[in-house]
């Protein structure tokens, strides 16, 4: 079962659509981090999937079960939805993340120093957060919602205003969290730091998901070739070749690399270099949305 599922999930205000026709899937221990410009819809996408907007249609299940017909399917969830998350000011952080687990029925204080710790806030948890920093505000936010071990955690822009230090804790945490079976969604800009450990990437434009990247299946060869127009068309015709593209004077491959040299010498082209290439997910993400 995936433990988070999305059905052709569309948001309209008025006449204006926010989101047309999203379906995606998170598996228990996977990463998922959608990435988007400004305005794409992605915190439209999270607040419906935990349940704080109703969609105008489609559906959106935490393990298998409705988030808007059955609320109590959010007990699975650990989310951050606001950038910082909204704590009580005049209580510390510790009082804090007592009152979170008062709430949902947990009565373990070990675990509240667990997640402090986990999350660096020990030498500020008796502190008010009305003193905290942005940062340390943002990471309280991280700290609540994984305070009752959650099996989905959903997450918008979870290391928005966070220090160098900070976005290193909170990817690593993320990473620790796939690893202990956690199903991870999250939204994000910060696409080099989570292509080091995402699973999958999808990118979100203009209230559709134009894509979806699985980097641990990404495996790109660079080739040069004369004449390069006729050997890009050529590689285009071959079913082994999932995509072909230019990039400067070479093209990037993607699929069975001995059909694609076997099919060019065949026909007469020079194969000048042919290599491995590293997956650019940046890059890939610019002109997935750049033509959308």
């Amino acid at each position: 079962m995936e433990a988070l599922k999305v059905e052709g999930l569309s948001k309209r205000y008025g006449r204006k659509p926010i989101l047309e026709g999203v379906s995606l899937s998170v598996r228990p221990g996977e990463v998922y981090a959608l990435a988007g410009p400004n305005g794409s819809g992605k915190t439209t996408l999270i607040r419906l999937l935990t349940g704080l907007a109703f969609p105008t249609a489609g559906k959106a299940f935490l393990l298998g079960e409705d988030v808007h017909q059955n609320p109590r399917a959010r007990r699975h969830l650990g989310a951050v939805v606001e950038a910082p998350a909204a704590f009580y000011p005049h209580l510390t952080g510790r009082e804090n993340l007592r009152m979170q687990a008062y709430l949902s029925g947990l009565r373990d204080e070990a675990r509240i120093a667990e997640v402090l710790a986990r999350l660096k806030l020990l030498s500020v948890a008796d502190q008010k957060v009305a003193l905290y920093s942005l940062g340390q505000r943002q990471r309280l936010g991280l700290a609540a919602a994984i305070l009752h071990r959650p099996k989905v955690l959903v997450l918008d822009e979870p290391t928005s205003g966070l220090d160098p230090e900070g976005v290193e804790l909170v990817h690593t945490l993320l990473r620790e969290l796939a690893k202990e079976g956690v199903a991870v969604f999250l939204s994000t800009h910060h696409l080099q730091e989570v292509a080091a450990y995402a699973h999958r990437v999808g990118i979100l434009g203009g209230g559709r998901l134009l894509d979806e990247v699985e980097l641990g299946e990404r495996r790109l060869f660079r080739l040069e070739a004369e004449p390069l127009e006729g050997a890009l068309a050529l590689l285009k015709t071959l079913p082994q070749v999932k995509e072909a593209r230019l990039q400067g004077r070479a093209i990037l491959l993607e699929g069975e690399p001995e059909a694609a040299l076997r099919a060019l010498l065949q026909d007469g082209y020079q194969v000048l270099a042919f290599h491995p290439h590293r997956f650019d997910l940046l890059a890939y993400y610019q002109e997935r949305v750049h033509h959308a």
